[in-house]
């Protein structure tokens, strides 16, 4: 029994996950540093991990709840990372769009804090829309502070904006915590299940 739970937790995409938690301090360096370019292609590579881990789990079958678990750490350790770092890194650009930043942080931490204070844990639904509000929100940030365009960064805060609604409304429907839970459509479906 105990050799099944290693092979669960030892596979190729939660080593791939743990790697991208441990890209948080070298993201905490090179913003302390003061190099902006070595923080975005650390930033860019993270990301890349994020979607590989995913495509390796399904690839190979080894899709766990220990590996959606570790992939939700990874995203909001590396996410709460880039939030610190774009303040040392580009605070100027940051106050002025402070409103749309202030959007973006409570969009990632308000549906985490509000599934840990309902289940006791940190949710880990994986939502479409959470992967698609990622991946503008990333493209948004490499524009914004490689200086090039600004109003990504804004439309980006909405994508989010409906993401977190979305996964605090799952919250709210599911009375038991579930993993992969990709829409709100899907909740709904566990509610009716549940009763």
């Amino acid at each position: 029994m105990m050799s099944e739970h290693k092979e669960e937790a030892i596979n190729l995409p939660n080593l791939v996950s743990l790697l991208r938690i441990f890209m948080a301090p070298l993201l905490f360096y090179f913003a302390l540093n003061q190099q902006p370019y070595w923080f975005i292609g650390v930033l860019l590579f993270a990301e890349f991990t994020d979607v590989l881990d995913g495509f390796l789990a399904r690839k190979l079958n080894q899709i766990t709840k220990l590996g959606s678990r570790l992939d939700s750490w990874g995203d909001f350790i590396i996410y709460s990372t880039i939030a610190v770092c774009a303040w040392v890194l580009w605070p100027d650009i940051l106050l002025r769009e402070s409103l749309y930043f202030i959007i973006i942080v409570l969009c990632f931490t308000l549906p985490a804090l509000i599934g840990f204070i309902k289940f006791r844990r940190f949710t880990s639904y994986h939502t479409w829309s959470v992967k698609l509000a990622v991946a503008v929100t990333i493209i948004s940030y490499v524009l914004l502070f490689s200086g090039l365009l600004d109003w990504p960064f804004r439309v980006a805060a909405l994508f989010c904006l409906y993401a977190a609604i979305e996964e605090i409304a799952i919250t709210l429907l599911i009375h038991h915590e579930h993993v992969d839970v990709r829409t709100v459509w899907q909740a709904l479906r566990y509610r009716r299940e549940n009763r």
